[in-house]
């Protein structure tokens, strides 16, 4: 169930309208990286949590709603930098001012350039917010990684948030908008706090690495294939030891003649790893009766509820 409080989480204010930074604002709203595409991803993933992970599915909806107040937030100060244009639009008839104000084909198409240049945000929203991102591309329920397993979600989460918030620095150099910059600024700050949130619930689940069950073959968890001429690079990423695994990186100079020499790499013995066959698939047999226990003895057979209902008839109620 979900309440709506009409205050915002946060005091979005303009300075004056600015009408072509209301389109670059859609990128936010609607956008790949935008609030809804956020609230929803957190939502869905948040129904495999219910049972086995409670704390996990209490966090994910948390977020989530608090994602949708963002895109409250952002759809708000879309509204506002557009001023007077959402009600000049309704003057429909031909002597009235938005039509002289687009006097002439040129004056007409310098306004829906200069305030828009997506003509829908023009003819089919009047001005109002629309889901999609700033060129028009309707907002995509694809956009939404949602896998069944905490590692593997938790880790697209901390990506989506670093997406976000690099969106929202990215924003901040188009206005000169004192008040807009404090909620693109505030906007960008909880995409960090999130960003951490989830750090930390994935480091509560150990072991989180690899994500899922199976570790990986040792034959080719360490290597790194030169596949490039010229100068090449090197750093922690292909010399020195794994960053998660206990494992040494395996520089291969020369890919195919190692994969010509070793029958396509099936021949080729583990190198660079203290890591055994017999203890993985140990660990294999472990992590995939726990992570099932977890899952089945939360989950009840017959007469589902999905939640306990409890009296709250004197609980005092909160306004702001």
């Amino acid at each position: 169930m979900f309440y709506h409080v009409k205050d915002l989480q946060f005091n979005a204010r303009v300075s004056q309208p600015d009408p072509r930074f209301a389109r670059l604002m859609l990128e936010a709203f609607g956008g790949k990286d935008g609030e809804l595409k956020s609230a929803m991803q957190y939502f869905v993933q948040a129904f495999g949590c219910h049972n086995p992970y409670p704390k996990h599915y209490d966090m994910l909806m948390d977020i989530a709603a608090e994602e949708l107040a963002h895109l409250e937030i952002v759809g708000a100060t879309i509204h506002m930098l557009l001023g007077p244009v959402t009600g000049r639009m309704k003057d429909v008839v031909e002597e009235m001012p938005i039509n002289r104000m687009m006097d002439g084909t040129a004056a007409k198409e310098d306004f829906i350039q200069q305030a828009y240049t997506n003509p829908q945000f023009l003819v089919v929203s009047a001005g109002s917010p629309m889901l999609t991102d700033s060129n028009g591309n309707p907002w995509s329920g694809s956009w939404v990684s949602a896998n069944s397993d905490l590692t593997v979600d938790l880790r697209s989460n901390m990506a989506g948030e670093s997406r976000a918030k690099i969106g929202y620095e990215y924003l901040m150099p188009f206005t000169d908008d004192p008040y807009v910059k404090e909620t693109l600024g505030f906007l960008m700050t909880r995409e960090i706090a999130h960003y951490q949130q989830f750090e930390a619930a994935l480091d509560e689940i150990q072991p989180n690495f690899p994500p899922g069950i199976f570790q990986t073959d040792t034959r080719y968890s360490n290597l790194y294939f030169n596949m490039s001429k010229g100068q090449d690079a090197r750093g922690p990423w292909n010399d020195g030891a794994c960053s998660q695994l206990d494992e040494e990186w395996q520089y291969i100079d020369k890919p195919q003649e190692e994969v010509c020499k070793t029958n396509g790499l099936v021949d080729r013995a583990p190198v660079g790893t203290n890591r055994t066959k017999e203890e993985i698939q140990r660990l294999e047999r472990r992590l995939a009766k726990e992570r099932s226990k977890e899952v089945t003895s939360a989950a009840s057979q017959k007469n589902v509820e999905w939640c306990k209902y409890h009296s709250k008839k004197n609980e005092p109620v909160e306004v702001c």
